[in-house]
This record gives C-alpha cells, structure tokens and sequence, in this order.
C-alpha cells in the first residue's frame, strides 16, 4: 500500500513536473541541470546519493596507489552511489598540483585525469571544488602568501577575497582546471559530463567581514567568471549553511563563531544553480549531549531544506554530513541515526517532488587507507550497519527516479499518440 501511494503522489507531481522540464526534457547530452527545485539528467530527475573522497586526485597520482580508485568506484557503484565530491585543489607545499601560481604539476593533474575516468567509468558524477578555505593543502591561506611574495600589501587570509592579484591567481587556476585535456578520456574537463558541479571553494568563511558584503561579492565575481568560461556545467558555492543578515530570524540556529556568510543572499546570486549544506553537531557542539546534538541536525537540516524550497528557490545537497568514531562514548547505533536522520530528510521532501536532491557523507575509503582516517572514514566492503543504512537510502531514491522516469514516458508517449492521431484524421480528411 504505501507503494501504491507513493505512485499515486507522484504521478500528481508529475503532471507539473513534465511541463516544468520543457526543452530541457528532451536533453541527452549527459549533463545534470537545475529546473526549479530539482536536478534533472537526460530529461529525468536526478538525485546525488554519494559521498566525499578528498583524496582522489592524491592517491591515483601515484601510480603505486593507483589501484585503490577502481577499487574505491566499484563498491561505491555497487552500493548505487552516484556523487563524489573531491578536491581539483593542492597548492603549494608538498605535492602540490598548483606548485606556484599558474605552475601545475602534470603528475598529480594525471591523477586527476585518471580520477575522472574512473569516476566516468563506474557511473559516478563528480563535484570539483577549486580551493580550500583552510591552509590544508595550500587554500587561501597559500594564495596571500604568493601575493604577499610578490609585494602586494596583503597581511590576512581573508585578503583572498578582495586582493586584486589574489583574484587574478584564483582565476587562472579555474581557467587551467576548466582547459585541462584529459589524458586518459580525450575530453577536456569543461566538456566532460562525468563532472557534474564546479565547487567554488570548500567551506568559504570571512570572519573579519560578518556583514558577508565581502563574500557576496566574491561569490558574485567568481560565478560571472565560471559560466563565462563554462556554460555547460552547474556551479555551487561550497558553503556549510550558515545565515547572515538576509534572514536574522534564522541566525539563531547558527553554531557559535562568525562566519561572514550569508546562507540565503549568497545562494541567491545569478550563476549558483543549487545550495549546499554542511552539518557536523558532534564537531560544532562539543560539550552537548547526543540528544541536544541530534535536535540541533533536525533543526538546521528542516530550516535549510525549507528555505531552497520556498526562499532561495533551487535544489540542496547536504553536502557533508558524518559522525566520528573518535569522539567519546560513540557507538555504531549513533552514526545509523545520524545517517538516518539525514536520509529521511532527504527523501521525504525528494518524494514530494522538493528540493533536496541529496546527500554527500564524509568520508569514503579503500581498503588500506588507514592513514586517511578521520574517525568519519566508511569503508563500503566492511560490512556494517552504516553500510545497509546507505545502501537503502539508494534503493529509495532510485525508485522514486523509475516512477518519475515511466510517467514521463507514458506522458510522452500518450502526447505522440495523440499528435499521431491528430495527423491521420488531418490526412483523412483532406482524401475525402
């Protein structure tokens, strides 16, 4: 029964939804686009069931670690996983991709190469972030410094986002990544479809601005920038969710610190095709109990989810989400109603045709990556009930995609039968 009822729902929701996808309907170049709330692929919607894999573009540049993206795909795909979100970031230091501006190292940008084909091989659509807000890997931190080396009076990481040099420096990198010719699948990165999302950097914060005037003008500068080069690829931001003066009511849900973000405002900005969320409670809230924990997630997740919907008006992955095994008093039992949470958020508003259109968990690991564990690592070959909780999540969003997908096709056929029709009475009746 609650099959028949989910049919019923949504063959309701599909007699919007076939007219909201007009020409975009009949697209099959293999790209994912936003109509309204949602994603659709090849005139179908999509929905971003996946995961977070930082560590693609390091691990598959050498070639003796090669072997574990494959590895790392197939399970993914095996557990119907669609998304991974990594890093095409690495600057300065060691094994920097980027080793100074506009100098790329080709040993890791072949990583890269390779991760994509992989990634295109098992089925699996990727999300690409440009740079890191944190020094890890470079990040913004490294740009300023590049800056400062050549005389430009910088003295603040948050310089990032206004420093003219600074800007220029990010630029490029996005144009390089953009133009990369893939060595291993012959297609350069902004014509690939396997790429489904430029992430215009992980986590973006300026704490020295909480007005976010100063992020709201970089994001705005930066997504021009983007589809100017790239019109065939969606664009996000990379921000955790947190609200800013736009929507005062909603700062109260914010974890403590400034941010200068601005959740609703920075989403709004022309060129950002869909929303992101990040929710880590066990990080943010410390000294809180489970329960307080879990009632904060709730919260931000149904604030957020609402607010795509009816505010900001375009689809939202919960981009990062997790629970560490390393935090005291953890069991498994927490991490399941963690996953859980966040899954039943997601497919109760995907059910009703709404804005969430999915969730990235962090982290996914191979075998004999121990020394990438975090406490959030989840590897899918080590049975688990976290592993069973994931793969459900698959199994619902895919049918809600093969109910949406048959209804579309007997709409389709139903209006090239009457259009068919329509033709032969016409043809009848010029003869008579």
């Amino acid at each position: 029964m609650k099959l028949l009822g989910l049919i019923t729902f949504l063959a309701i929701l599909i007699q919007q939804s076939c007219l909201e996808l007009g020409a975009d309907a009949l697209s099959s170049d293999g790209f994912v686009r936003a109509k309204g709330v949602q994603f659709t692929l090849n005139g179908y919607p999509y929905y971003a069931n996946g995961f977070n894999a930082y560590w693609l573009m390091y691990v598959s540049s050498d070639p003796s670690q090669r072997s574990k993206l494959p590895a790392a795909f197939q399970d993914a795909s095996r557990h119907g996983l669609t998304v991974a979100r990594t890093w095409a970031f690495s600057d300065g230091g060691y094994r920097a991709l980027q080793s100074s501006p506009g100098s790329y190292n080709e040993d890791m940008f072949q990583g890269l190469d390779f991760a994509i084909a992989e990634a295109r091989r098992h089925g699996i659509k990727l999300i690409l972030s440009f740079a890191n807000n944190y020094d890890i890997f470079g990040g913004k931190k490294q740009y300023v410094d590049w800056a400062r080396s050549r005389g430009r009076p910088v003295s603040s990481e948050d310089d990032f986002f206004t420093d003219s040099l600074v800007k220029d420096f990010y630029k490029n990198h996005i144009k390089a990544v953009l133009n990369r010719f893939n060595t291993f699948t012959k297609v350069h990165y902004k014509d690939d479809p396997t790429i489904m999302a430029w992430e215009l950097m992980n986590e973006p914060r300026c704490p020295s601005d909480p007005t976010g005037r100063t992020i709201q003008a970089w994001i705005t500068e930066m997504a021009a920038h983007v589809k100017s080069l790239d019109s065939n690829h969606l664009l996000e931001a990379g921000l955790e969710g947190f609200y800013g003066q736009s929507s005062p009511q909603r700062k109260t849900l914010n974890p403590p610190g400034q941010f200068g973000t601005d959740f609703i405002a920075n989403n709004r900005i022309p060129g950002i095709d869909f929303v992101t969320v990040h929710s880590y409670p066990d990080e943010w809230f410390t000294d809180s109990s489970e329960q307080s924990q879990m009632d904060f997630l709730n919260k931000w997740l149904d604030a957020h989810i609402e607010d795509a919907q009816t505010v900001v008006r375009k689809p939202i992955i919960l981009a990062e989400f997790g629970k560490s095994m390393k935090k005291s008093g953890y069991t498994p039992a927490q991490r399941d109603f963690v996953f859980n949470t966040v899954y039943n958020k997601i497919y109760g508003s995907a059910k009703r045709g709404g804005a969430a259109a999915g969730g990235l968990f962090w982290q996914l690991l191979g075998n004999g990556m121990d020394n990438f564990q975090d406490g959030y690592g989840i590897i899918l070959s080590q049975s688990s009930s976290t592993v069973n909780v994931i793969s459900q999540q698959s199994r619902k969003l895919t049918l809600i995609r093969k109910i949406f997908a048959r209804m579309i096709n007997v709409r389709k056929w139903k209006r090239a039968r009457g259009q068919g029709q329509v033709r032969k009475r016409g043809h009848n009746n010029i003869n008579s």
